[in-house]
């Protein structure tokens, strides 16, 4: 029998904004229903499953996807769920579970530089946000006390307060290169990470693992999974295998209730006061499109034509070579380092920005599979392979994409196993992108120099890799006409729907998205808990 289920709010998606909004309304008395497509897991079964993967480079092989809530995955071979509309693949990787995506992301947790969220007042392209940096000085900071986030203070994001974690020890191979970069004008920072380096809030301090993609195995480091299980401490009701498919409203527009499917393809109707769309960059705008009514033809939220545009990621080159000196990658975190001083600046009128960041990837496997393609065995194997481990270095760039409305989701024609039109990714990398690839060519060259680099291997020119940041496809604006939430995540179609997702950034900047959309979130909560009537 379906059940009837209501809540004064219904959150839609578990993963880390999600469940940090469902925690905070939570904390001040709302009743909070949060619904999510996936099944719950533990950190015990993914770590189980990642050791007895023989796949250790594919960060996906310990998330398989349940049949009633698919997601997009593309080793051994590609399952067919996000459509590839072309003429640039868009290979996007999420995890549809409780707690989301962010069980094996690299816990990157940077906040912007005020220039990206100054766009076009500043360079004439892309957009300017509605809202200002110091609007969210406070939530970033909100946001990175919840994580325990760390960094280093010159990244070109100012701050009104200390982070609230000394960074994790800086591995032997980032020093070096920190060391050896630094003369040539090039200053090696460590990331801003939400790994602990202390015992915080429960969790232990970093031990060294080198998988902290896909998973970190003892939780030093911060993901979703302890957001939604921080909720349900509070108060909130969270309900997995439930597969929202479409958003009811009522006559004056205002949404009356959500419809998902259990595993079975029972449905099911949940009505509530406030709901709040907390899937990411594709599967939000996926849902309100799949909400098309009479009144609505176009998808909920969208009389702007906008739901779904602006899809933007941060594409990567790379340069891999080897360093005269050996450095022995993979002792610690895998992304600890980066370079941070072409970030932002007047160049952004003619190309894009970009960070640059160093991977501590442990190169054995990786070195064994391609010396073994190559023939190589015996005594010489082990003689290059030791070479290789050693002395192997790479170093990619996070590339700036700008919000184009002809880069987007859209619904497919293609249904997924419960009936439900499957997304369809429109992405192409513009000349601006392409441009900032070019340049960051020449600061590849010189760091190898510095390196005492040899053997060096650049990517193809149009071979970018992923880096699974998606946003802008529910972008928030001042303008109603050409934005689909304001600066609070509110839909301006729908008084009481709101969104928090890394969807709703208007910009990408060069920085990984999910701290800016966790900022944005709580800063959604305030403002709902600030409008909603005192019992």
């Amino acid at each position: 029998m379906a059940q009837q289920l209501s809540a004064d709010v219904v959150v839609i998606g578990s993963g880390i904004c999600g469940s940090l909004v469902a925690l905070k309304l939570a904390k001040q008395g709302a009743s909070v229903l949060i619904l999510e497509a996936g099944p719950r897991i533990t950190r015990g079964e993914i770590v189980s499953r990642f050791r007895n993967s023989t796949r250790k480079s594919d960060w996906m092989s310990p998330y398989p996807p349940a049949p009633w809530a698919p997601h997009p995955v593309y080793r051994p071979q590609d399952n067919g769920y996000l459509v590839q509309a072309g003429p640039y693949p868009y290979a996007a990787e999420y995890i549809r579970a409780v707690g989301g995506t962010s069980w094996h992301w690299a816990a990157h947790a940077w906040r912007v530089v005020p220039g990206d969220m100054r766009m076009h007042s500043l360079y004439g392209v892309g957009v300017d946000w509605p809202i200002s940096y110091d609007d969210l000085d406070p939530y970033y900071q909100e946001g990175e006390e919840i994580m325990g986030v760390s960094g280093a203070p010159n990244t070109g994001s100012p701050r009104s307060k200390p982070f609230p974690m000394e960074p994790v020890a800086e591995p032997w191979a980032m020093r070096r290169i920190r060391e050896r970069l630094a003369p040539g004008g090039y200053p090696v920072v460590g990331n801003t990470t939400a790994r602990n380096s202390r015992t915080y809030d429960g969790r232990p301090a970093c031990c060294g693992n080198n998988s902290c993609q896909p998973i970190c195995p003892i939780d030093a480091q911060y993901h979703g999974g302890l957001s939604a299980d921080a909720a349900e401490a509070a108060g909130a009701k969270l309900m997995p295998n439930c597969n929202v498919y479409r958003l009811e409203h009522d006559a004056q527009g205002r949404i009356a209730a959500v419809h998902y499917y259990d595993p079975d393809k029972t449905s099911h109707r949940v009505t509530g006061k406030t709901f709040i769309v907390a899937a990411n960059g594709i599967e939000s705008p996926r849902l309100l499109l799949l909400s098309a009514s009479d009144k609505f033809p176009q998808g909920l939220a969208n009389s702007s034509g906008t739901v779904g545009r602006k899809l933007m990621d941060h594409p990567s080159t790379s340069l891999t070579f080897d360093a005269e000196e050996e450095l022995w990658l993979g002792r610690g975190p895998q992304s600890p380092s980066s370079i941070n001083t072409l970030r932002d600046g007047p160049f952004r009128s003619e190309y894009a920005a970009y960070r640059l960041d160093f991977t501590n990837i442990s190169r054995v496997a990786g070195s064994t599979a391609a010396l073994i393609d190559l023939g190589v065995y015996g005594p010489e194997l082990e003689k290059q392979l030791r070479w290789r481990a050693a002395h192997e270095l790479n170093v990619k760039t996070v590339l700036e994409v700008l919000p184009h409305p002809d880069n987007r989701i859209t619904l497919s024609s293609e249904k997924d196993a419960m009936g439900i039109p499957k997304p369809q990714a429109h992405y192409a990398i513009d000349d601006y992108t392409r441009k900032g690839a070019q340049v960051a060519k020449g600061d590849f060259a010189r760091i190898a120099q510095l390196m005492g680099g040899t053997n060096l291997r650049y990517t193809k020119d149009d071979d970018f890799a992923n880096n699974q940041h998606i946003c802008g496809t529910l972008s928030m604006g001042s303008d109603p006409k050409t934005s689909v939430v304001d600066g609070y995540g509110r839909a301006h179609d729908h008084e009481n729907l709101f969104v928090a997702s890394t969807g709703v950034l208007p910009t990408a900047g060069t920085c990984n998205s999910t701290l800016t959309a966790v900022a944005v979130a709580l800063r959604t909560a305030d403002h709902i808990l600030s409008n909603t009537p005192k019992a």
